[in-house]
């Protein structure tokens, strides 16, 4: 029988210390970390193109744009993620290393992350008061699910068919995103 080892428990600031120093991107769960993999060329292209596309709106503005290097600080289950893309729109949220208001989130699903993503960050992230869109942007054929918050603070669901538009409006600002947009310049093999 193999020994028992203990779990080390690590706090918030210990993690947010040891992260600024680290050779390698972790989320963090309630004490415990997790190593982030690296990401494939179509992942990166991808989140690219919607940040570029968000970031183009917001040029000028008072909106914030950020690209899997920011956390998101989930306060209520001592969380932090690092989505592949945010859009930041509050003013108040002005933390150096993490965000905790955005009011859109976009991941790219890989194998090793779909399954998290689509369950327990989706939980979370639902949870985020201001959220108004979230997409789940799969990375191996041209498919995206969002999610939007209507008037009602009820979560709506679709996918994004090749000629709809998704508008993302949030506190004054404006972006379109199609299809295209997202997968622009993404090569499938097969």
């Amino acid at each position: 029988m193999t020994a028992l080892k203990k779990l080390t428990y690590l706090t918030e600031q210990d993690y947010l210390a040891f992260e600024l120093n680290a050779d390698m991107r972790h989320e963090y769960i309630d004490g415990q970390l997790y190593a982030m993999a690296g990401a494939s060329e179509r992942h990166n292209r991808i989140s690219l193109n919607v940040g570029f596309h968000l970031r183009a709106a917001a040029r000028g503005g008072h909106c914030g744009v950020f690209i899997s290097d920011m956390k998101l600080k989930i306060a209520w289950q001592k969380a932090y993620y690092y989505p592949d893309v945010m859009l930041v729109c509050n003013a108040q949220d002005s933390g150096e290393y993490y965000k905790q208001l955005p009011c859109f989130i976009a991941e790219v699903l890989s194998p090793g992350t779909a399954n998290t993503d689509r369950r327990e960050k989706l939980l979370a992230y639902q949870k985020i008061p201001g959220l108004r869109y979230f997409l789940l942007i799969n990375a191996n054929k041209k498919q995206v699910e969002y999610f939007v918050r209507d008037a009602q603070d009820e979560w709506q669901t679709a996918l994004l068919e090749a000629d709809e538009t998704l508008a993302i409006d949030c506190n004054l600002y404006h972006a379109v995103l199609r299809l295209g947009d997202i997968y622009e310049d993404v090569v499938f093999d097969g």
